[in-house]
């Protein structure tokens, strides 16, 4: 098994900007696609950004410009950089790691943007 852990989150203003981290540990040779997933209350976790073992990336069309992610293999960590963030971007953030069929997630962490 997989455990992640985010860190990271906070209170910022609009158009200010975030760093988040992920760490893995367990069974992290394996070649897992990477991603960061939101999820506010009474609304359905949504992909925020993914990328592959290869360093492909995908975002959703929100944050497109704005975000960026990106992995360290060596030190089975995964960052997430938000700037110039809106109050849209408010919402607890999830670090995840799929293989096939395998998933894992961590416990997220609470990102709040608000003047």
């Amino acid at each position: 098994q997989v455990r992640l852990v985010e860190s990271g989150g906070g209170l910022v203003q609009p158009g200010g900007s975030l760093r988040l981290s992920c760490s893995a540990s367990g069974r992290t040779d394996s070649p897992y696609t990477r991603g960061w997933y939101r999820q506010t209350p009474g609304k359905q976790r949504e992909l925020v950004a993914s990328i592959t073992s290869g360093g492909s990336t995908n975002y959703v069309d929100s944050v497109m410009g704005r975000f960026t992610i990106s992995r360290d293999n060596a030190k089975n960590t995964v960052d997430l950089q938000m700037n110039s963030l809106k109050p849209e971007d408010t919402a607890v953030y999830y670090c995840n790691a799929r293989l096939g069929l395998f998933s894992f997630w961590g416990q997220g962490t609470q990102v709040t943007v608000s003047s």
